[in-house]
């Protein structure tokens, strides 16, 4: 009778084993010098045993494969990376006065949020041992940026991520057609990937980025509940310190991001979700407030961007008027840059074909000088 040999320890060096090939030799280097949780990391470790059972086979090489994705995505996630939030509410309101002309509802709702989370960092700072064991939830709802297109939806959470000194990074829900694009799919199915919040983690590499949910009324309908319902796990504090993607398969804690959705309107959202958000209605602009952010913020930055200087191009004061309603009103300031960048543009051009050094914009030659939309 055959004797009988006991299994190798998972622990067991992979070095030492002579049939193994330099690759999985190199994923279990990997593995070790990762910082991952330690029961991630042995289910890991049992993955890369099976690779090397399977050498010299026909299917070790889609296994490896399989296990050099897999572990390639967890050993990058932040498992244990965060940066220092910035807490100075009188530097946020500095950063969103620079960015941002006006709004001044909008901008005190976001101090206003931003001051109870700075209550609630530093109670956390004082909490007993009974609260660190989880019996103390410190609760936030959601920024919800409810407004028409173009209105500067997008731009006001950068600015709060600027504020906060938090890594941004946006998931755009426009058009989404499955859960499973923001879930990930099991790797029991071919070409399978983590979601786009795995993903995102990923790009901002810290746990605690600011995640921009943009557009979250534009799902498709056919899949609507399925993401409501994946939506509802990322903005609840009871459940998304063990956020699963389908991938990964193993428990990751979102409780240290901070979320903002946007949306132009609430009708798209489910009314569960919508509970767990604070919606801020972004007024439209009037066109004085366009006119100054067209004259100190839109055309200073559009004219750095193409690289012209003051003496390059100049626009009188009674011309903005056309430049801000060239096709009637629009209630954001999209359509305002757009234009401000194609009368930079064709100046450039003018510059470089040698038909001038300077030009001036007035209301006798302003259609000269308007993109042809």
């Amino acid at each position: 009778m055959p004797m009988n040999t006991a299994p190798k320890s998972l622990n067991t060096d992979l070095k030492d084993d002579n049939f193994l090939s330099q690759e999985v030799d190199k994923l279990q280097k990997q593995l070790e010098e990762a910082v991952i949780p330690p029961e991630l990391k042995e289910n890991v470790r049992l993955m890369i045993r099976r690779v090397a059972n399977l050498f010299g086979s026909a299917a070790y090489a889609s296994e490896y494969e399989n296990a050099s994705l897999y572990l390639d995505w967890v050993t990058c996630l932040p498992w244990d990376r965060r940066s220092e939030d910035n807490l100075d509410l009188d530097r946020a309101r500095k950063i969103l006065d620079v960015n941002h002309y006006g709004m001044e509802p909008v901008k005190e709702r976001i101090l206003e949020y931003l001051a109870v989370i700075n209550l609630q960092d530093r109670k956390r700072k004082l909490k007993t041992e009974e609260e660190k064991k989880g019996k103390v939830h410190f609760r936030n709802n959601v920024i919800f940026l409810v407004g028409l297109p173009g209105i500067g939806k997008t731009s006001v959470a950068k600015s709060v991520a600027e504020a906060l000194n938090k890594e941004f990074v946006r998931i755009p829900f426009g058009g989404m057609g499955s859960a499973v694009i923001l879930r990930g799919q099991s790797r029991v199915f071919p070409d399978a990937e983590p979601g786009l919040v795995i993903k995102s983690l990923r790009r901002a590499k810290t746990k605690n980025p600011l995640i921009l949910l943009d557009e979250i009324d534009r799902v498709a309908d056919s899949a609507r509940a399925e993401i409501m319902g994946v939506l509802l796990e990322l903005l609840d504090p009871e459940q998304n310190n063990e956020y699963r993607d389908h991938f990964i398969d193993y428990p990751f804690d979102l409780s240290e991001a901070m979320f903002i959705a946007t949306g132009n309107n609430t009708g798209g959202v489910a009314n569960a979700v919508l509970d767990r958000l604070e919606v801020i209605q972004m007024p439209s602009y009037t066109d004085q407030e366009k006119l100054a952010i067209a004259r100190n913020y839109l055309f200073p930055k559009e004219m750095a961007n193409v690289g012209l200087s003051e003496s390059d191009l100049q626009i009188d004061e009674d011309v903005w008027v056309d430049i801000i309603r060239p096709l009637g009103y629009d209630a954001g300031v999209r359509m305002l840059s757009r234009t401000i960048q194609g009368i930079c543009r064709i100046v450039a051009k003018k510059i470089v074909l040698g038909e001038g050094k300077s030009f001036r914009v007035t209301t006798e030659n302003v259609k000269e000088y308007l993109p042809k939309w």
